[in-house]
Protein backbone atom coordinates (compact mmCIF):
# COMPACT_ATOMS: atom_id res chain seq x y z
CA UNK A 1 0.00 0.00 0.00
CA UNK A 2 1.59 3.48 -0.90
CA UNK A 3 2.01 6.00 1.42
CA UNK A 4 -0.25 9.13 1.51
CA UNK A 5 1.28 11.97 -0.66
CA UNK A 6 2.18 14.78 1.46
CA UNK A 7 -0.13 17.86 1.89
CA UNK A 8 1.00 21.23 2.62
CA UNK A 9 -0.91 22.39 5.93
CA UNK A 10 0.66 26.46 4.95
CA UNK A 11 0.84 27.53 0.81
CA UNK A 12 2.22 30.86 0.91
CA UNK A 13 1.68 32.72 -2.87
CA UNK A 14 3.80 35.51 -4.24
CA UNK A 15 1.22 36.66 -7.15
CA UNK A 16 3.11 38.00 -9.76
CA UNK A 17 2.73 38.49 -13.61
CA UNK A 18 -0.37 40.28 -13.40
CA UNK A 19 0.67 43.81 -15.49
CA UNK A 20 2.62 41.64 -17.60
CA UNK A 21 -0.48 39.32 -18.65
CA UNK A 22 -2.16 42.51 -19.76
CA UNK A 23 0.37 44.13 -21.21
CA UNK A 24 1.16 41.09 -23.13
CA UNK A 25 -2.24 41.95 -24.46
CA UNK A 26 -1.85 45.25 -25.36
CA UNK A 27 -4.24 46.55 -22.46
CA UNK A 28 -3.91 48.68 -18.91
CA UNK A 29 -1.99 46.75 -16.46
CA UNK A 30 -5.00 47.27 -14.08
CA UNK A 31 -6.93 44.74 -16.81
CA UNK A 32 -4.73 41.80 -15.45
CA UNK A 33 -5.46 42.81 -11.44
CA UNK A 34 -8.58 42.16 -12.26
CA UNK A 35 -8.35 39.06 -13.89
CA UNK A 36 -5.97 38.01 -11.11
CA UNK A 37 -8.99 38.02 -9.03
CA UNK A 38 -10.06 34.67 -11.14
CA UNK A 39 -6.70 33.16 -10.05
CA UNK A 40 -7.68 33.95 -6.40
CA UNK A 41 -11.04 32.06 -6.76
CA UNK A 42 -9.68 29.15 -8.41
CA UNK A 43 -6.72 28.96 -5.52
CA UNK A 44 -9.05 29.33 -2.82
CA UNK A 45 -11.01 26.28 -4.69
CA UNK A 46 -7.91 24.06 -5.36
CA UNK A 47 -6.76 24.47 -1.67
CA UNK A 48 -9.69 23.57 -0.20
CA UNK A 49 -10.38 20.34 -2.39
CA UNK A 50 -6.54 19.24 -1.48
CA UNK A 51 -7.02 19.44 2.44
CA UNK A 52 -4.48 22.60 2.73
CA UNK A 53 -5.41 24.75 5.63
CA UNK A 54 -3.81 27.82 5.24
CA UNK A 55 -2.97 30.15 2.02
CA UNK A 56 -1.24 33.42 2.56
CA UNK A 57 -1.31 35.49 -0.33
CA UNK A 58 0.84 38.40 -1.31
CA UNK A 59 -1.49 41.11 -2.82
CA UNK A 60 0.07 44.56 -1.47
CA UNK A 61 3.59 45.27 -0.60
CA UNK A 62 5.07 48.41 0.83
CA UNK A 63 6.88 49.02 -1.87
CA UNK A 64 3.88 49.03 -4.38
CA UNK A 65 3.01 52.38 -2.99
CA UNK A 66 5.66 53.67 -5.14
CA UNK A 67 3.29 52.66 -8.57
CA UNK A 68 1.97 55.31 -10.51
CA UNK A 69 -1.19 56.79 -8.13
CA UNK A 70 -3.68 55.89 -10.82
CA UNK A 71 -2.68 51.77 -10.81
CA UNK A 72 -2.47 52.14 -6.56
CA UNK A 73 -5.75 53.92 -6.61
CA UNK A 74 -7.40 51.69 -9.45
CA UNK A 75 -6.02 48.88 -6.86
CA UNK A 76 -7.62 50.03 -3.40
CA UNK A 77 -10.82 50.31 -5.53
CA UNK A 78 -10.64 46.81 -6.35
CA UNK A 79 -9.61 45.38 -2.83
CA UNK A 80 -13.30 47.26 -1.70
CA UNK A 81 -15.22 45.64 -4.67
CA UNK A 82 -13.45 42.21 -4.18
CA UNK A 83 -14.58 42.28 -0.62
CA UNK A 84 -17.96 42.96 -1.51
CA UNK A 85 -18.59 40.30 -4.14
CA UNK A 86 -16.35 37.58 -3.16
CA UNK A 87 -17.61 37.61 0.84
CA UNK A 88 -20.89 35.08 0.21
CA UNK A 89 -19.22 32.53 -1.85
CA UNK A 90 -16.05 32.85 0.70
CA UNK A 91 -18.38 32.44 3.37
CA UNK A 92 -20.63 29.20 1.60
CA UNK A 93 -16.83 27.38 1.00
CA UNK A 94 -16.37 27.90 4.93
CA UNK A 95 -12.81 30.47 3.94
CA UNK A 96 -12.08 32.75 7.43
CA UNK A 97 -10.41 36.02 6.07
CA UNK A 98 -7.53 38.03 7.66
CA UNK A 99 -4.72 40.55 7.17
CA UNK A 100 -1.43 40.64 7.69
CA UNK A 101 -0.01 43.92 7.44
CA UNK A 102 0.54 47.86 8.54
CA UNK A 103 -3.45 48.35 7.33
CA UNK A 104 -3.41 52.37 8.89
CA UNK A 105 -1.90 53.78 5.28
CA UNK A 106 -5.24 52.14 3.50
CA UNK A 107 -7.66 54.87 2.74
CA UNK A 108 -10.91 54.64 5.61
CA UNK A 109 -12.74 52.59 3.17
CA UNK A 110 -10.42 49.79 2.54
CA UNK A 111 -9.97 49.47 6.36
CA UNK A 112 -13.73 49.22 6.75
CA UNK A 113 -13.97 46.64 3.61
CA UNK A 114 -11.20 44.72 5.59
CA UNK A 115 -12.55 44.70 8.66
CA UNK A 116 -16.02 43.71 7.17
CA UNK A 117 -15.08 40.41 5.47
CA UNK A 118 -13.04 39.43 8.93
CA UNK A 119 -15.74 39.99 10.65
CA UNK A 120 -17.88 38.02 8.63
CA UNK A 121 -15.94 35.14 7.63
CA UNK A 122 -14.30 34.39 11.05
CA UNK A 123 -16.56 31.20 11.56
CA UNK A 124 -14.91 29.65 8.67
CA UNK A 125 -13.39 26.61 9.57
CA UNK A 126 -12.42 24.97 6.02
CA UNK A 127 -9.56 27.13 4.82
CA UNK A 128 -7.95 30.36 6.38
CA UNK A 129 -7.26 32.91 3.68
CA UNK A 130 -4.53 35.48 4.66
CA UNK A 131 -4.23 38.49 2.79
CA UNK A 132 -0.37 40.39 2.72
CA UNK A 133 -0.99 43.86 2.26
CA UNK A 134 0.75 47.00 3.13
CA UNK A 135 3.41 44.20 4.00
CA UNK A 136 6.93 43.60 3.83
CA UNK A 137 9.11 41.08 6.20
CA UNK A 138 11.51 43.77 6.91
CA UNK A 139 8.91 45.90 7.88
CA UNK A 140 7.31 43.29 10.33
CA UNK A 141 10.74 42.31 11.82
CA UNK A 142 11.40 46.34 12.44
CA UNK A 143 7.85 46.57 14.31
CA UNK A 144 8.90 43.10 16.11
CA UNK A 145 12.00 44.61 17.48
CA UNK A 146 10.21 47.47 18.55
CA UNK A 147 7.43 45.60 20.34
CA UNK A 148 10.35 43.35 21.82
CA UNK A 149 12.44 46.59 22.75
CA UNK A 150 9.31 48.22 24.51
CA UNK A 151 8.78 45.04 26.53
CA UNK A 152 12.58 45.17 27.70
CA UNK A 153 12.97 49.13 28.33
CA UNK A 154 8.86 48.54 30.46
CA UNK A 155 10.89 45.52 32.73
CA UNK A 156 8.31 42.89 31.07
CA UNK A 157 11.22 40.88 29.34
CA UNK A 158 14.81 40.01 29.92
CA UNK A 159 16.68 40.67 26.82
CA UNK A 160 18.54 36.95 27.40
CA UNK A 161 15.09 35.39 27.48
CA UNK A 162 14.60 36.55 23.80
CA UNK A 163 14.56 33.66 21.71
CA UNK A 164 12.89 32.20 17.74
CA UNK A 165 10.40 31.46 19.50
CA UNK A 166 9.72 34.68 21.73
CA UNK A 167 10.65 36.83 17.95
CA UNK A 168 7.88 34.84 16.03
CA UNK A 169 5.12 35.76 18.91
CA UNK A 170 5.88 39.37 17.87
CA UNK A 171 4.95 38.81 14.49
CA UNK A 172 2.41 39.40 12.55
CA UNK A 173 1.84 35.90 11.52
CA UNK A 174 2.32 34.46 15.42
CA UNK A 175 -1.40 32.61 14.96
CA UNK A 176 -0.38 31.02 11.56
CA UNK A 177 1.74 28.12 11.36
CA UNK A 178 5.23 28.85 8.75
CA UNK A 179 4.30 27.94 4.83
CA UNK A 180 5.63 24.94 3.82
CA UNK A 181 5.36 25.84 0.75
CA UNK A 182 6.52 29.19 -1.28
CA UNK A 183 4.85 29.92 -4.57
CA UNK A 184 5.87 32.65 -7.19
CA UNK A 185 4.47 32.71 -10.34
CA UNK A 186 5.77 34.35 -13.06
CA UNK A 187 9.17 32.47 -13.62
CA UNK A 188 10.98 34.71 -10.99
CA UNK A 189 13.34 33.55 -8.35
CA UNK A 190 12.62 35.61 -5.49
CA UNK A 191 11.08 36.18 -2.21
CA UNK A 192 10.60 40.13 -2.82
CA UNK A 193 10.75 41.07 1.37
CA UNK A 194 7.52 37.72 1.45
CA UNK A 195 7.97 35.96 5.02
CA UNK A 196 11.70 35.59 5.00
CA UNK A 197 12.08 34.75 9.14
CA UNK A 198 8.37 32.48 8.24
CA UNK A 199 10.08 30.68 5.03
CA UNK A 200 13.47 29.59 6.69
CA UNK A 201 12.59 25.79 5.59
CA UNK A 202 9.81 26.27 3.39
CA UNK A 203 9.78 24.68 0.01
CA UNK A 204 10.23 27.19 -2.84
CA UNK A 205 8.28 27.04 -6.74
CA UNK A 206 8.63 28.83 -9.10
CA UNK A 207 6.30 28.16 -12.22
CA UNK A 208 6.40 30.14 -15.26
CA UNK A 209 3.26 30.51 -15.21
CA UNK A 210 1.58 34.19 -15.10
CA UNK A 211 -0.70 34.56 -12.09
CA UNK A 212 -3.93 35.44 -13.97
CA UNK A 213 -3.43 31.99 -15.96
CA UNK A 214 -2.69 30.31 -12.42
CA UNK A 215 -5.38 27.87 -12.59
CA UNK A 216 -6.51 24.92 -10.40
CA UNK A 217 -4.58 22.59 -12.20
CA UNK A 218 -0.87 24.85 -11.99
CA UNK A 219 -2.10 24.69 -7.94
CA UNK A 220 -2.25 20.90 -8.49
CA UNK A 221 1.41 21.13 -10.02
CA UNK A 222 2.96 22.49 -7.14
CA UNK A 223 1.25 20.09 -4.73
CA UNK A 224 2.79 17.27 -6.49
CA UNK A 225 6.50 18.69 -6.91
CA UNK A 226 6.00 19.47 -3.04
CA UNK A 227 5.11 15.83 -2.49
CA UNK A 228 8.44 15.01 -4.08
CA UNK A 229 10.69 17.00 -1.94
CA UNK A 230 12.54 15.71 0.99
CA UNK A 231 12.29 18.06 4.09
CA UNK A 232 15.19 18.03 6.02
CA UNK A 233 15.14 21.01 8.56
CA UNK A 234 18.97 21.25 8.74
CA UNK A 235 19.40 17.07 9.35
CA UNK A 236 20.58 13.94 6.75
CA UNK A 237 18.68 11.94 4.89
CA UNK A 238 17.07 9.33 7.14
CA UNK A 239 18.58 5.54 6.52
CA UNK A 240 16.27 3.30 4.95
CA UNK A 241 14.66 0.52 7.66
CA UNK A 242 17.39 -1.87 9.27
CA UNK A 243 20.40 1.07 8.65
CA UNK A 244 21.10 3.05 12.01
CA UNK A 245 19.17 6.74 12.37
CA UNK A 246 21.73 9.00 11.71
CA UNK A 247 22.49 11.85 13.68
CA UNK A 248 21.25 15.02 13.00
CA UNK A 249 23.33 17.39 10.94
CA UNK A 250 25.60 20.40 12.51
CA UNK A 251 24.63 23.31 10.64
CA UNK A 252 27.45 26.02 10.76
Amino acid sequence: MSEPKAIPRHVAIIMDGNGRWAELRHKERFYGHIQGVEAVRTTVKAAIRNGVRYVTLYAFSTENWGRPAEEVNALMELFCRSVENETPELKRQGVQVTMIGDRERFPSEVRESLQRIERETATGEALTLILALNYSSRSELTRAARILASRVAAGELDPQQIDEKTVSEALYTAPYPDPDLVIRTSGEMRLSNFLLWQSSYAELYFPEVLWPDFTEEEFDRALEAYAHRERRFGQIRKKQPGHPTPQAEKTS
